[in-house]
């Protein structure tokens, strides 16, 4: 467990050619979507000067988004496609993903980016600073929401928040926001064991990351809603809850 103490440097991966920073998107019928991301982060990581790679997760889509993938993948040497089919989650799209990653630090961001990647350098000072998983939060003083959600969205995702704090992860405010930097070896143990394959992998990850020891730190971010007609809300607040509760009884 790492706790407060002077700042310290961000440990690099000792194995040779491993890149600083794993970024792993995964997506489901994202072909719209994703393009304006990756205009976006693509650019923003070549100019930062870290040494990265970029992995794109298609999970069994049934648009062109896997086509769309690869045409980045064409493009960039940084970007690696992994293909999972068929569908399974996106808990599981992740943990596909974060099992070929290679980095020293791993990012796990929704394909929307609806928090922006101009925000990692903020997760990366929590982890200098002794952390070893640093969310997004929405819910922290400081955090500045752009464009918010429907207020029925809000309201629910607090009630949902509370039924997780209760069971699980007491103390976290914001859970669910897509945007998680792991230290590289972490990452890959916790996703490595990983049982949920739909959206409680949040929930999942996190509490097994507390168990062994980790600290896990919040971290205010400016984050923007995309409306995305696929999700339902309320059907995914009673699956998350649900998966929570099953996981705490597999313990």
């Amino acid at each position: 467990m790492r706790t407060g103490g002077a700042s310290r440097p961000l440990v690099f991966s000792a194995v040779p050619g491993a890149p600083e920073l794993s970024v792993v998107v995964p997506g489901y019928n994202e072909a719209e979507r994703l393009p304006p991301s990756l205009e976006k982060v693509v650019p923003w990581l070549e100019d930062s000067g870290r040494e990265f790679e970029l992995i794109l997760v298609d999970d069994g889509s049934r648009d062109r988004t896997l086509e769309v993938m690869r045409e980045w993948e064409a493009r960039h040497a940084a970007i690696r496609v992994v293909h999972q089919r068929p569908n399974r989650g996106k808990g599981r799209a992740l943990a596909t993903g974060v099992a070929v990653s290679r980095g020293a630090l791993v990012l796990a961001s929704d394909a929307d980016f609806s928090t922006p990647i101009e925000e990692l350098p903020k997760l990366e000072a929590a982890l200098r600073a002794g952390a070893d998983v640093a969310i997004g939060s929405r819910a922290r003083p400081g955090s500045q929401i752009e464009v918010s959600q429907p207020f029925y969205r809000v309201l629910g995702g607090r009630a949902l928040n509370l039924a997780i704090q209760a069971v699980a992860l007491p103390g976290l405010w914001d859970t669910q926001c897509g945007f998680k930097l792991f230290r590289g070896d972490l990452a890959r143990d916790v996703f490595g064991h990983l049982h949920t394959d739909g959206f409680a992998y949040d929930v999942e990850v996190l509490w097994r990351a507390r168990r062994a020891g980790c600290e896990v730190v919040e971290v205010p971010v400016v984050w923007r809603h995309i409306e995305d007609s696929r999700v339902s809300p309320f059907r995914h607040s009673f699956q998350i809850l649900r998966d929570v509760l099953a996981m705490r009884l597999r313990r």
